[in-house]
């Protein structure tokens, strides 16, 4: 085998089993919330010191992160969000549907907007409470 061409594979595998994550136009309450259950269910970039909070001015406020969905864990129990939350999520088709997965097992979750790719696919997911 050649190991420069297996370096190549397990680094494309390592990106199909990652998504983007963006939320804006929500509380930063709701956010941190959020980004406390992907931490819990999967494997992030962000710390949990990583602290949602506004931008000052008037430009909206977005939040990010880059989850790793390839090891999930379940979430015990609904959580609770002051108002509903969209996110917009990006990836491969399995690593978007692993990511929803996992976040069903908190809110309630609805698809509300999707752009199909070649490999990957963009969709708009709204969170409310169960």
């Amino acid at each position: 085998m050649n190991s420069a061409q297996d370096k190549r594979q397990a680094t494309q595998d390592h990106h199909d089993q990652e998504v983007s994550v963006v939320l804006s136009e929500c509380p930063e309450e709701d956010a941190r919330t959020v980004f406390d259950v992907l931490r819990a269910a999967f494997t992030t970039d962000r710390s949990s010191a990583d602290v949602p909070h506004e931008a000052e001015g008037r430009r909206p406020t977005a939040w990010a992160a880059t989850v790793d969905v390839s090891e999930a864990r379940v979430v015990s129990g609904s959580v609770a969000l002051g108002a509903p939350v969209t996110l917009d999520v990006q990836g491969g088709y399995h690593a978007v549907d692993r990511l929803r997965g996992g976040l069903a097992d908190a809110f309630a979750v609805r698809v509300v907007g999707t752009v199909s790719g070649d490999q990957e696919e963009e969709v708009r997911l709204r969170l409310e409470n169960k």
